[in-house]
């Protein structure tokens, strides 16, 4: 009987754990849509718990204030955006030419990054820096701080590999991923979503990016 009980008990602590999981999931899906459509001062509370469905007592619950809530989207968006690249890139094998490592991070580096949604955070977060001074830093932490850390592990292999030539492969890593995301994230930023590129032309600024990089750092055998 004591263990039927247990199992009852147990169960139903999971069962309110999964409902509170998923409330916070839909208080954080409706807020990030209206802060991402209205900004942080165009967004209240009121508004979040209508669209999440739910009292805004309970929003307060799970979230001190609006602002704790702001830091706490801006933080996942970003998190969630870097995981995804750095799951989708394998780290590069023994035998995988430089070429190949770059295109291919390239290439998902910016299907990832160039959405209209992410293009809004961006444009949230620099609009909001002077009262969130913090979610710059956070930004670029959690974004291209990831791609150009993972990318400058990368060229270090290659470096021992005899591939490239750097004298900083950070510095490297970093000229790479700002020749690759810098003229479509800012025209993207000053233009619009609709001047996001199409997948053919994002593949084909990807492959003149890797062929500029590989002209400046590639080591020619052939001299």
């Amino acid at each position: 009987m004591d263990l039927i009980l247990e199992g009852r008990e147990a169960a139903m602590l999971n069962g309110a754990k999964t409902r509170v999981e998923r409330t916070r999931r839909s208080i954080i899906s409706a807020a990030a849509d209206l802060f991402l459509k209205h900004g942080f001062l165009g967004t209240n509370m009121d508004k979040i718990a209508a669209t999440a469905k739910v009292s805004k007592q309970t929003v307060y619950a799970h979230f001190q204030s609006k602002e704790a809530l702001f830091l706490e989207i801006v933080q996942g968006m970003t998190g969630e955006t870097g995981d995804e690249l750095q799951e989708q890139v394998a780290d590069p094998e023994d035998d995988l030419p430089i070429e190949h490592f770059l295109l291919d991070f390239a290439d998902r580096q910016l299907t990832i990054v160039m959405t209209p949604r992410l293009m809004h955070l961006r444009r949230l977060v620099i609009g909001e820096a002077e009262r969130f001074p913090e979610l710059g830093r956070v930004l670029h932490e959690r974004g291209p701080g990831r791609s150009i850390g993972r990318l400058a592990k990368a060229f270090a292999r290659y470096q021992e590999r005899g591939q490239i030539k750097a004298d900083d492969v950070h510095a490297a890593a970093s000229f790479f991923n700002w020749l690759v995301m810098g003229a479509p994230v800012n025209d993207a930023m000053l233009l619009g979503s609709d001047a996001i590129l199409q997948a053919d032309a994002l593949q084909a600024h990807a492959k003149e990016a890797v062929r500029i990089f590989l002209a400046a750092y590639c080591i020619d055998d052939s001299a």
